[in-house]
């Protein structure tokens, strides 16, 4: 992905997997100073979401961003890419 716009990664905003999978709701986003790039993305995982497989900060998981294909009106995320 080469381009988001931060308005479309608005807190609150869901994000799901590629399989249809419900895992949370985005909270924030680490971002490296240097250079401005997204690195993570800080969710909100669903109760019933499987979140072993995950970096844990908290009662977050840790999405890396370059595991996200698609922005609109969900965050959409490759769940292989994703986990630690």
């Amino acid at each position: 992905m080469s381009k988001v716009f931060a308005r479309n990664l608005l807190f609150n905003k869901q994000v799901m997997a590629t399989d249809g999978t419900e895992i949370g709701t985005l909270s924030n986003i680490v971002v490296e100073i240097k250079g401005g790039r997204i690195i993570d993305l800080v969710v909100s995982p669903n109760p019933n979401f499987d979140v072993s497989r995950y970096k844990k900060e908290d009662n977050y998981i840790l999405v890396p961003f370059d595991s996200v294909s698609a922005i609109k009106d969900y965050i959409i995320i490759d769940k292989m890419k994703a986990r630690a």
